[in-house]
């Protein structure tokens, strides 16, 4: 019976592709998308089903960028915003009208297919703001979870980080950038041992050991992100003056030098966007699309727990109405829990020189729903540039059989775009002017030189409690323009306390209680915080 329903269904897709190429269109219809064709087998993506998410494989230069354009101009012609990274550049083509060259014009005469140049709406963002707008996220939107990731924190660091966190928000103190993030971490290390009888152990060899971290995060571009205008995701789920979704594409290649700051970015991402966005069940076709390209850096030494809730937020976002396309070299490279919840299948060329290789080609074969007319883990070894091996949910959400087809031609232009070009389309952007200036709001840092400025002010008369003072000063920063410390002078600031406290004796020790007391009397609120943490804390 199976068999029987899987050939009417194959009937019935075959009717719709001819009666959709005799009438010389780009071959799209209202609910599905046109991805390629071989012979009378024809691949359709259903819109209906593309919140089912999906997955692109293939080795490099097989044509995983191209059938990534492919879906990513089908879906904004349906009017449904597109978000995707690109790592190389070459998906920036989408923003210029294609042309209409010999091969692209061959391939589409194949499939009876009237190619037509198109171009797509496009805003383009980059973490670093030289490529495209900048793109920002307050550290407490980025909560304690995934910023431990991110500075690879162990166990022991992570809990510090939580009662960094913790005493944050009792404080009445916002963490939105990076100065804000070492100013609370130099905060609990002065109040070691007042915390650790409140929350645990703190020491000041563990936040040392932090805010060394944080250099590090620092010196890979993480200052550049922690900012504000925090980015609003609803800037991404636009539509251009005739309809259509507009593309969205995070410049990456420079990003991709920090694996983990690139990987935790785009989990920020879809968390925020599982936290913020409605349930709508399974809606005629999706509110968002998103590709993430070099998929395996997600899950690279994830533990278990983040695991668990990024399997769960796969999983569920699906009924917010958001389809998440995972863009990789091997299916492999995603866990068995995520793997099972991606429905749409595209399947490039693998090799199979190694035996690993020849074990990831089994892998990726077993992934599909068998075809008895294809040997589907040779064909992927045999597969040339532009074909691919498809397998799209059908009406009742199964599997279709794989099926072997050649991709068909973007309408954008294939390849980058040139630096004019980009100028002239960031120029003319929805959003320019809104991320572009960064906005340096009164948080944690400056409230914390504040509060320790007005306790040493009533020493600056002279005297001993004068100099103390002045040495206060300088240990906090408060005697130098902000942005302006050195390195050298970070490390000073530990020194000279630690002689301030020998010198001053009790006036150093009347400093400290009159700081602690005028912290404590401040008023103690929770920020909420749309990341995962909020998600391990159900």
């Amino acid at each position: 019976m199976a068999k029987a329903k899987s050939k009417t269904t194959s009937t019935t897709a075959a009717k719709a592709t001819a009666a959709a190429t005799t009438t010389t269109k780009s071959a799209d219809t209202d609910k599905a998308i046109f991805i390629g064709k071989e012979g009378d087998q024809t691949a359709f993506l259903t819109l209906a089903l593309a919140n089912r998410h999906g997955l692109a494989t293939g080795a490099t230069g097989t044509g995983k960028t191209v059938s990534l354009q492919v879906m990513a101009e089908g879906f904004a012609r349906a009017g449904v915003p597109v978000f995707a990274a690109d790592i190389k550049g070459d998906l920036s083509g989408i923003a210029e009208t294609g042309e209409a060259k010999d091969f692209i014009l061959s391939r589409a005469k194949a499939m009876a297919l009237d190619f037509k140049p198109d171009q797509f709406s496009t805003v383009f963002w980059d973490v670093f703001g030289e490529q495209g707008h900048p793109v920002r996220a307050t550290v407490s939107e980025m909560g304690p979870v995934l910023l431990s990731r991110m500075m690879d924190l162990n166990d022991v660091q992570e809990g510090v980080l939580n009662i960094a966190f913790r005493v944050a928000d009792e404080q009445g103190l916002l963490l939105l950038d990076m100065k804000d993030l070492r100013g609370i971490l130099s905060f609990i290390a002065e109040h070691a041992d007042e915390l650790t009888t409140q929350y645990g152990n703190v020491s000041k060899q563990t936040v040392g050991t932090m805010q060394r971290q944080l250099l590090v995060l620092e010196n890979q571009g993480a200052d550049k992100f922690f900012g504000e205008p925090a980015l609003q995701l609803k800037d991404f789920m636009r539509t251009d003056a005739n309809g259509r979704g507009m593309v969205n594409i995070l410049v990456a290649d420079k990003l991709m030098q920090s694996p983990k700051l690139y990987a935790t970015f785009l989990l920020w991402m879809l968390s925020e966007l599982f936290e913020e966005l409605p349930e709508v069940g399974d809606p005629p076709q999706p509110k968002l699309v998103f590709f993430f390209d070099e998929a395996h850096l997600l899950f690279n030494d994830a533990p278990k727990p983040l695991m668990d809730k990024i399997e769960q937020v796969v999983r569920l976002i699906r009924s917010k109405g958001v389809g998440v396309y995972f863009v990789t070299q091997n299916p492999i490279d995603v866990p068995d829990k995520v793997l099972a919840q991606l429905g749409n299948r595209i399947q490039h060329a693998l090799r199979a020189f190694t035996p690993r290789d020849q074990k990831a080609v089994q892998a990726a074969a077993q992934t599909f729903r068998p075809n008895p007319k294809l040997d589907t883990a040779q064909v992927i070894t045999e597969l040339g540039k532009g074909e691919a091996l498809v397998s799209f949910l059908e009406g009742n959400g199964t599997p279709a059989i794989v099926e072997r087809v050649m991709i068909r031609p973007p309408t954008g232009r294939i390849g980058p775009i040139t630096p004019e070009e980009r100028k002239a389309i960031m120029a003319a952007s929805p959003v320019k002017g809104k991320y572009d200036t960064t906005i340096d709001s009164e948080s944690a840092y400056e409230v914390l030189q504040k509060r320790v400025s007005a306790t040493a002010a009533p020493a600056e008369g002279g005297g001993v409690l004068g100099q103390v003072g002045s040495i206060v000063g300088s240990i906090f920063g408060t005697n130098t323009p902000r942005g302006r410390l050195s390195t050298g002078q970070v490390v000073a600031r530990s020194v000279t306390r630690s002689v301030t406290n020998k010198v001053a004796g009790d006036v150093a020790a009347s400093l400290g209680k009159s700081v602690a007391g005028s912290l404590g009397g401040s008023i103690g609120r929770s920020i909420v915080r749309n990341v995962l943490g909020s998600l391990l804390r159900r």
